[in-house]
């Protein structure tokens, strides 16, 4: 039996058609976290939390008095590296979660069934995009704060750790909000998941009157998030000299983002949309 030819009125597409690959989910990523107006308003509110704050601490410490300090002004920017956070867990959650509320997920994967190549995209996007932020904010902050401040001179290494380090852990910080969204599923749920992990620790330690339970609470002081937030600023540990310091905190995050991520890829493969 032989095959028909085909009708002569097919269509036959001019453009070219090629294999999906990792550029085209990039680009499909891109357009959604650039289009969407979640982005805008919170790395809109990051941006003025991290300006607003750096300065206007920048301002009172140096109205404080005339006498400098033998610390460089670049911690001051933890007041504003703090709040900020909120806004990076608050967009990373959104970033997977809001397709799993509005249905967009199945879409997404119906056109790109490698739902590896997916989150992979999303990360790549949502990384980039923080951290580039963050650091060149970082910059601008901590500049005017040592022209305004009378302090010690920074060296090389607390601007790399106040900018590029800042960035960094910010960035990994998202990351590991996107992948517990991708695993809760649910933008209030693992929202709230998040503000616990960054400020239940450092809560419950003030908490913990016991002698039986000081062990515990120097743990949770010297390794809660706004603990490895204000080591960045410093060459030792804020509350003990056993703690991490330095570039120990991105190490930490970056460990911790890793071992979440691996879980959400696990089972984004594994479960149903």
């Amino acid at each position: 039996m032989t095959t028909p030819p085909p009708a002569p009125y097919a269509y036959v597409s001019p453009i070219p058609v090629r294999k999906a690959h990792l550029g085209d989910a990039l680009a499909s990523e891109w357009t959604k976290i650039r289009s969407l107006r979640s982005t805008m308003w919170t790395l809109g509110i990051m941006v003025l939390l991290l300006l607003g704050l750096g300065l206007s601490v920048g301002a009172v410490a140096a109205s404080a008095g005339p006498e400098a300090s033998e610390q460089s002004a670049l911690g001051l920017g933890f007041f504003g590296m703090l709040p900020a956070s909120i806004c990076v867990i608050t967009l990373g959650v959104l970033s997977i979660s809001s397709e799993y509320g509005t249905g967009m997920i199945r879409t997404t994967l119906t056109a790109c069934p490698s739902r590896s190549r997916v989150l992979t995209a999303k990360a790549i996007v949502f990384f980039a995009l923080v951290f580039s932020l963050v650091t060149v904010m970082a910059g601008v902050v901590g500049a005017a704060q040592v022209a305004m401040v009378d302090a010690a001179e920074p060296t090389t290494g607390e601007w790399l750790r106040a900018t590029v380090g800042v960035g960094l852990f910010l960035a990994l910080l998202g990351l590991l909000s996107m992948g517990i969204g991708a695993i809760v599923r649910h933008s209030a749920g693992a929202i709230t998941v998040m503000i616990g992990v960054l400020l239940l620790p450092l809560v419950a330690a003030l908490f913990m009157f016991s002698p039986a339970l000081r062990s515990v609470q120097e743990a949770l002081f010297m390794y809660a998030i706004p603990s490895q937030m204000i080591a960045l600023y410093s060459e030792t540990a804020p509350f003990s000299d056993q703690g991490p310091s330095g570039w120990q905190p991105v190490l930490i995050i970056a460990g911790i983002t890793a071992a979440v991520l691996g879980g959400a890829f696990a089972l984004l493969n594994s479960r149903d949309v």
